[in-house]
């Protein structure tokens, strides 16, 4: 008979700790097959965290609130895995739970084109919240769905219906811990009282290289409390310990984040590695035969017994019971609140206006100011037409101009503002907003100075792997920003995010094109945005229509000023040094074209028809410039043509003058055309 052990004094909940640690066991089992199976892979965590796993997806009472035949049920329990590394911990937890994830799939871990690939992937396996690899990411991309789960709940649940009530479980390693991310988005989570997060710890005392001393010794409890956190650090391993730490987490809406430091062993069933270094990687699964007989599992691999399968079965059904229930306030909510239910169903389908540019005011021919302001009003209107969209900057919304008027402050006193105030932390803005992204209820957008984009690069790229619509807007876009001097002047950073796949650049030359640019990005569901503005004043290009420069924008490349004669030159730019080249057009005589490029991606996935329109080949005459380094528009000059760029770093001084030393002039221009055969 399995033994039944009851919860807390006064509690009827129960647990079944023997059929829970035997299927902890078979999860183990699974994991160190499939780590055998491919010699690759880690087991460290699968196996030191297994009853966790047993916890989060066998007990109805404490752990997950799932449903595997609804995914992405809006009101499950978000669980990410923030040290990705650990993934066959997850694939063989969503097996046992019975989400659509085989046990071949289980078997083809790591193999080309399985589901169960080395680290977890979004939008890739059931049940996977998150593209979690590099460490720390997860914690911030938890800390993003906490966001999300108290705006949603601030926006949509009403007092006869509360349609969101879900929580956010995050299981991270010392590894995530240690990276600056994840303190970041710690911090973040405490000053907002995010009372719906729960962080697991799994504290081993272990990291890749050496036992966890080596490099830390911090007192977590202490460290998480000051933070604004509730604390508890408890025996990873005991069942009981784990669910009722679960409990109390979850019944505890005092507006405090949870984390449960679980002290456990890494690599636990592998006596020949267990607690040390070596159990981290594939190292123990040179002992598979041996660990699974001192388990008590049959010498049959990828083995689940008809006991773990039948309480699964029971478990699932206990998740579609939970969901039916939800269903019922859900369709009873949608009935008394038609207008709320039409705007969620908006928000998950990702619905834009068809006419969102058409929304935006148009700028008034003399209008003369930095991009940055013209995106300042941009966003105005964009969010009156997206009601999704939220937006936050990293402590610089005075420069980066992108606060929604009259939206207020995301905070304990108005979950539902549109206004998130991260404070100094791009590293976890970054992983924040791609959080956001991927619970799929809001429209993300983050602001800094473009030179800080590197603090968001991780971020950015997982949001171009995971195909998130986050937008970032990244002002002061170049040497134009002046005496602040070459620390804070990017020149490589354009091009460095060009270089992401799957990431749209932009860089709009004036407030026409920068309507289209933000158009554009929220037009885009399959991918991010980055818009790149300026600080110093453009003009405003009134040669081509409204429309043709918010087109254009769209199009990534367009003909902004047409030759007048027999075409024999053609001049390229992007953002503020389009004026240059417009200026040139004009000593250089009637057979020159200006081609405005604010986004090379997009220009670059039209068709070969438009894009020879714009560049014919039969002109090879071309002269590029872009205040950045300058060898990614040699694909649009060719090796006849020039490319002006800056090919260093910047210098202190106003900046017209630092435009003007570096070569960034229309005189530059029409000597390089001049200088062409």
């Amino acid at each position: 008979m399995l033994a039944e052990t009851k919860l807390g004094v006064d509690s009827p909940r129960v647990i079944n700790t023997d059929l829970l640690n035997q299927s902890a066991n078979e999860a183990r089992g699974l994991a160190i097959d499939a780590v055998h199976a491919c010699s690759s892979g880690h087991l460290g965590l699968p196996l030191g965290c297994a009853e966790i796993g047993s916890i989060l997806f066998g007990d109805a009472s404490n752990g997950l609130n799932y449903n595997p035949d609804a995914p992405k049920w809006l009101n499950r329990d978000r669980f990410i895995l923030s040290a990705g590394h650990g993934s066959m911990f997850l694939y063989s937890w969503l097996h046992l739970s019975g989400y659509e994830v085989s046990l071949q799939d289980v078997s083809d871990f790591r193999k080309l084109g399985s589901i169960t690939p080395g680290h977890p992937e979004f939008d890739e396996t059931p049940g996977v919240e998150a593209t979690t690899g590099p460490l720390g990411q997860g914690v911030g991309n938890a800390v993003g769905y906490a966001l999300s789960g108290k705006q949603a709940a601030a926006k949509f649940n009403t007092a006869e219906h509360a349609i969101f009530n879900h929580h956010v479980v995050a299981l991270l390693g010392d590894g995530c811990l240690q990276e600056g991310v994840s303190k970041e988005a710690i911090a973040f989570a405490g000053h907002n009282q995010l009372d719906n997060l729960i962080l697991i710890y799994d504290s081993n005392d272990v990291t890749l290289d050496a036992m966890a001393d080596v490099t830390q010794g911090e007192n977590a409890e202490q460290y998480f409390t000051s933070q604004g956190w509730d604390a508890v650090t408890i025996d990873g391993h005991d069942l009981v310990a784990v669910s009722e730490a679960l409990h109390a987490a979850k019944t505890n809406d005092n507006g405090k984040p949870k984390v449960i430091i679980a002290k456990t062993e890494i690599g636990r069933g592998i006596p020949e590695v267990a607690g040390t270094a070596k159990g981290h990687g594939e190292g123990g699964a040179n002992f598979a035969e041996s660990a699974r007989r001192g388990m008590g599992l049959p010498d049959e691999t990828f083995y689940v017994s008809e006991q773990t399968k039948s309480y699964f079965a029971e478990r699932k059904e206990t998740g579609k019971a939970a969901f039916q229930e939800w269903n019922e306030v859900y369709e009873a909510w949608k009935a008394a609140n038609p207008e709320l239910a039409e705007e969620l169903a908006a928000n998950i389908s990702k619905s834009i206006p068809s006419d969102l540019i058409d929304q935006i005011p148009e700028f008034s021919s003399d209008y003369s100011n930095a991009t940055r302001a013209a995106g300042g009003d941009v966003i105005q209107a964009v969010a009156k037409a997206l009601p999704s969209l939220v937006t936050g900057s990293a402590d610089l919304y005075g420069s980066t101009k992108n606060y929604i008027k009259e939206a207020g402050d995301f905070g304990p006193q108005n979950y539902a503002g549109r206004n998130i105030w991260y404070g100094i932390r791009e590293h976890a803005m970054g992983a924040i907003s791609n959080g956001i992204a991927y619970d799929g209820l809001f429209r993300a957008s983050c602001a800094t100075f473009a030179v800080f984009a590197d603090y968001l690069r991780p971020s950015i790229r997982l949001a171009a792997l995971a195909k998130l619509p986050v937008t970032y807007i990244l002002t002061h876009d170049s040497v134009g920003v002046g005496e602040d001097g070459p620390t804070h002047q990017p020149v490589e950073t354009v091009s460095g995010l060009r270089v992401i796949p799957g990431l749209d650049v932009f860089r709009p030359a004036d407030p026409e094109e920068t309507a289209g640019a933000w158009a554009a990005s929220m037009q885009r569901i399959d991918g991010p945005s980055a818009l790149f503005l300026t600080r110093q004043t453009v003009p405003t290009y009134n040669e081509a229509s409204v429309s043709t420069r918010r087109e254009g924008a769209a199009l990534g490349g367009y003909i902004l000023k047409q030759e007048t004669g027999a075409l024999d030159t053609i001049l390229l730019a992007s953002g503020s040094e389009v004026e240059h080249c417009m200026k040139a057009a004009e000593q250089l005589g009637d057979g020159v074209r200006v081609v405005s490029m604010p986004c090379m991606e997009r220009f670059d996935r039209q068709s070969d028809e438009y894009r020879a329109s714009v560049l014919p080949s039969s002109c090879t005459r071309r002269v590029a410039i872009e205040a950045g380094v300058s060898p990614l528009w040699v694909k649009y000059t060719g090796f006849e043509g020039k490319v002006l760029g800056i090919d260093r770093f910047g210098i202190s001084a106003p900046g017209d003058i630092v435009m003007a030393e570096l070569g960034m002039s229309a005189d530059h221009v029409v000597k390089a055309a001049q200088s062409l055969a």
